[in-house]
């Protein structure tokens, strides 16, 4: 069995290609001047159509986490067990979920700086992960 992979769409396919050039790019509103994660049609403060894509700082807090010590499904994740999966609050003022890498799971505490890296999953699909800011 393979580790399931992102299905790119309409929405998704900015943020996933700037991935795979190792950049964080997340949606801005032209209305109001909110950042979003994940994407979508129009931004969920306004309601405002006027949604663009900027280039992400890739800095972050900690806000909230948990660790994985039992993978699910086990024949996938098991080799990476334990891991840390969290909500990060971006510099730009939105929230993503993501994994903490670089530091042991009993590291991680809230308001964690943390700073972008990206894990290749294909040539084609890598994955956005914070590290803590030495």
């Amino acid at each position: 069995m393979q580790r399931p992979l992102p299905v790119l769409d309409h929405l998704t396919t900015p943020f996933w290609e700037g991935c795979r050039e190792h950049v964080l790019r997340l949606q801005k509103c032209g209305a109001c001047g909110k950042a979003q994660f994940p994407p979508g049609p129009i931004c969920r403060s306004c309601r405002s159509a006027d949604v663009t894509w900027i280039t992400g700082s890739g800095r972050g807090t900690v806000y909230s986490w948990i660790v994985v010590r039992h993978p699910i499904p086990a024949e996938i994740y098991a080799p990476e067990v334990p891991y840390v999966v969290a909500l990060v609050d971006l510099a730009e003022g939105t929230r993503m979920p993501t994994n903490i890498v670089g530091c042991a799971p009993e590291d991680v505490v809230a308001g964690m700086q943390v700073e972008i890296v990206f894990r290749d999953l294909t040539e084609q699909i890598s994955i956005p992960q914070f590290r803590p800011i030495a």
